[in-house]
């Protein structure tokens, strides 16, 4: 064949897909028995429930937005999330209807903006050694207390005294009634799930699930003219450097027999006593009207070898040693390392999309 695609997520569907397209020949492994990656889709009640976290597509580029519709009809979910700070609730991201819930005195945008900038200088650090003291330059210290610290430490699995200031290098705060968490032009949830639109997408595709790459590396490698690869890369390079560091996450999903649990798509728990980061509820995705729930906990987990790993641990040590593991991807005559495990690098899925088909267009017409 032309290409073998390892991973039969994101990058490595649409890459199938415009080399397919294209006149190549391609077969796509996942060592999953299911497609869709981290956005696969599975249906229980009547709901299409995201199996590995929310995922919605949102993007100000019109091809890309076109691009996607092509495989699904979108709908017009807008991802509005509230946090949940102990017995207290407040709007996503930071905005007016925030600020006048956090404090009684603040009415308009001015008086929001003051009141800001006065917590900012109270507690204002000239270098800020970490991500506490970063956070608090940036919004002060109740918008810190309230709804960053105790979400943050939950999912970084540290105390923000111990994280670096780098991770936070913005907060954004808005000075508007606006609760859309996403300023993008286009947003939505693909109809019917994503697994609908994985389906579409890899439709006259050989795809081969519960192959694993890794177990059969040689042989695999020998199958294709090129390889693209979308699994870890230091696990590709059987870790000879050590492991890179990542975040995961724990789900635990329950049906209850009630038509509505919490209001909302997403809801997150700023709270550090409260075990779990956020709570999802499916059916709002799809503005459901089924007579039961379906509801998912996520934990914010410690990731270790041989579990799923989610959301790259981009400290500066991590950094480095990607930068060694890329030399070594650098030097592959025949592999392509591409997605989020394969370069190391957290992607929007817009930005997933986009790198695909840019890698597709240097595979077809060069530079």
């Amino acid at each position: 064949m032309d290409y073998l695609i390892v991973g039969a997520g994101l990058f490595g569907a649409v890459c199938a897909r415009e080399l397919t397209d294209a006149g190549k020949s391609c077969v796509v492994i996942d060592r999953r028995p299911t497609i869709g990656g981290n956005c696969y889709t599975e249906v229980i009640e009547g709901i299409n429930v995201h199996k590995y976290g929310a995922h919605i597509f949102h993007t100000s580029d019109k091809q890309l937005w076109d691009y996607v519709n092509r495989f699904a009809e979108f709908n017009n979910y807008i991802n509005s999330p509230i946090a949940r700070y102990k017995n207290e609730l407040y709007n996503l991201p930071f905005n007016m209807n925030t600020f006048t819930k956090l404090w009684s005195d603040v009415f308009t945008p001015e008086d929001a903006q003051k009141r800001i900038e006065e917590e900012r200088k109270a507690k204002y650090t000239e270098n800020p050694k970490n991500l506490e003291e970063q956070a608090i330059n940036l919004v002060g210290e109740t918008i810190f207390k309230k709804l960053v610290k105790g979400y943050t430490e939950k999912q970084w699995g540290k105390s923000c005294k111990e994280l670096p200031a780098f991770i936070i290098k913005r907060l954004p705060v808005r000075f508007t009634f606006n609760n859309n968490y996403f300023n993008d032009r286009y947003q939505g949830i693909p109809i019917g799930g994503y697994t609908k639109m994985f389906e579409k997408m890899l439709d006259g595709i050989e795809v081969r699930l519960n192959e694993d790459f890794i177990a059969n590396k040689e042989k695999l490698l020998a199958s294709a003219d090129k390889v693209i690869y979308t699994g870890a890369i230091d696990e590709f390079f059987d870790y000879q450097y050590g492991p890179l560091e990542y975040r995961s996450v724990d789900f635990v999903t329950k049906v209850y027999d009630m038509p509505n649990f919490q209001g909302n798509a997403v809801v997150n728990y700023t709270d550090r006593e409260t075990p779990y980061t956020r709570v999802i509820e499916h059916k709002h995705f799809e503005f459901g009207t089924q007579e039961k729930t379906v509801v998912s906990y996520e934990y914010s987990s410690t990731w270790h070898k041989g579990e799923e790993a989610y959301y790259p641990l981009n400290d500066e040590k991590n950094n480095q040693l990607y930068a060694k593991y890329k030399k070594l991807a650098d030097s592959q005559n025949k592999v392509i390392f591409g997605g989020r495990l394969g370069t190391y690098k957290y992607y929007d899925m817009h930005n997933i999309v986009r790198e695909a088909l840019n890698l597709v267009e240097k595979e077809l017409h060069g530079e």
